[in-house]
């Protein structure tokens, strides 16, 4: 009797299971639209970060820390988060990729990287205090 009702019990589970991913996979699709609640209209990464190819990824990621850690750090410096200060065009995180880092190896570039996010999250708790006193958070 009581192996009868750990079956059915078993049974009941496992015929419940496949009904579960149906509801939650549309959630997880993922949406290719860049839409954002706080300054909406900034500006897209260089055509040739978005080319890299796969195996050379760390090049962006790299850029991409320089940027943001120019950010924070221009928050702070000036006190104010208006969007163009915020995500001001990325020129400025290219200039510093090229003449620092372009060169590097790939470890070399990923200790960089490290770097740039030890900066930018020192200079993190300041600037989203600032920002959000701003309401641009």
């Amino acid at each position: 009797m009581r192996l009868a009702r750990l079956t059915l019990a078993l049974t009941g589970v496992a015929l419940s299971l496949p009904a579960v991913p149906a509801f939650a996979e549309p959630n997880l699709v993922p949406t290719l639209d860049r839409s954002f609640n706080v300054c909406p209209d900034r500006p897209a990464e260089p055509v040739w970060m978005q080319d890299v190819p796969l195996r050379q990824a760390y090049q962006r990621v790299l850029v991409q820390d320089i940027y943001r850690a120019q950010n924070m750090e221009r928050i702070v410096e000036t006190g104010g988060c208006d969007c163009e200060i915020q995500f001001p065009p990325w020129d400025a995180a290219e200039a510093v990729f090229r003449e620092v880092h372009a060169s590097d190896k790939r470890w070399e570039m990923l200790q960089a990287s490290d770097a740039y996010n030890r900066r930018a999250n020192a200079a993190r708790p300041a600037a989203k205090a600032i920002c959000e006193a701003a309401g641009n958070w």
